[in-house]
């Protein structure tokens, strides 16, 4: 993983297809960055030799200029003397490039190719749009359109997960810290005391599932927004709530914290074990 400009580039994980005038387009992304493959913007125009519309759209100069300075704001790793180089060639009647060409002599992140089932020559949006401009006006307005109803309906399922999660996370908490309060908290305790037994036993939860306490995690993680929860995935929250309510009732039994501990950790590992195997939640995502 690395920074560019102010997104992360990670494995692409997810393929999804929009539908352009009829033109299956693929889309593969994580949740920062959207590729779109090249390969099927090019078929609008010839479907049965997309990767020569490729190649003749990346031989101009003016493409060159463009994917150069996108990988020159946003690649620290390019290297701009082999860009320099394509860039005096271009226009000439004996230069050819090729995207592998283009990636291996560059390091060229903006633009990537794909084997396989799925594969295929996939661009950063920013550079499929202007390479959609190139093959046809129309066909890159029915792209923008389509691919912005792909992000909209993407961006409503993510606000329904995280909404999701947070009534999970709060399902037993009130459960949890009434135990907490009726067994651990004696009442001549001042509320700062009462506040550092309830966090403390939230780091019992956290340390179970987690590994970490909530101050370990800002630690290790000091540019990230939120908490240690916020930053959970849909499996943990789910483990969480068990955990809570789990602890209450292991509160109410008088059990050291210690032991605690260590049957919650249990729990959390068989819980999430079995989550994972089992799907059981994708359907959520």
């Amino acid at each position: 993983m690395f920074d560019i400009c102010g997104i992360n580039i990670y494995i692409m994980t997810k393929n999804k297809t929009i539908n352009v005038k009829g033109i299956e387009v693929t889309v593969i992304s994580n949740s920062a960055n959207d590729y779109i493959s090249l390969t099927d913007i090019a078929k609008s125009r010839n479907s049965s030799e997309p990767y020569a519309i490729i190649n003749n759209w990346l031989r101009s100069r003016s493409t060159i200029e463009f994917v150069g300075l996108w990988e020159k704001l946003c690649n620290p790793d390019f290297k701009p003397l082999e860009f320099e180089r394509f860039k005096n060639e271009a226009g000439s009647n004996y230069f050819v490039l090729s995207p592998q060409r283009w990636i291996e002599s560059t390091k060229a992140i903006g633009i990537i190719s794909k084997s396989g089932r799925y594969g295929g020559t996939f661009a950063h949006k920013d550079i499929a749009f202007e390479f959609a401009t190139w093959v046809s006006s129309e066909f890159k307005l029915y792209l923008i359109v389509e691919f912005q109803r792909l992000k909209e309906d993407e961006n409503s399922r993510l606000k329904l997960e995280w909404n999701l999660q947070r009534t999970l996370a709060k399902v037993n908490y009130h459960i949890h810290t009434d135990a907490i309060k009726e067994k651990l908290i004696p009442k001549e305790l001042d509320k700062t005391q009462i506040n550092y037994i309830y966090a403390n036993e939230a780091d019992i939860l956290n340390m179970a599932l987690f590994g970490m306490t909530a101050k370990a995690w800002r630690e290790t993680n000091p540019k990230e927004e939120g908490n240690i929860r916020d930053a959970a995935n849909i499996e943990q929250l789910v483990v969480l709530s068990n955990l809570e309510s789990i602890n209450s009732v292991l509160i109410h039994q008088n059990l050291k914290q210690s032991e605690r501990l260590k049957q919650l950790n249990q729990l959390a590992i068989s819980q999430m074990k079995s989550l994972v195997r089992r799907g059981s939640l994708k359907g959520l995502k």
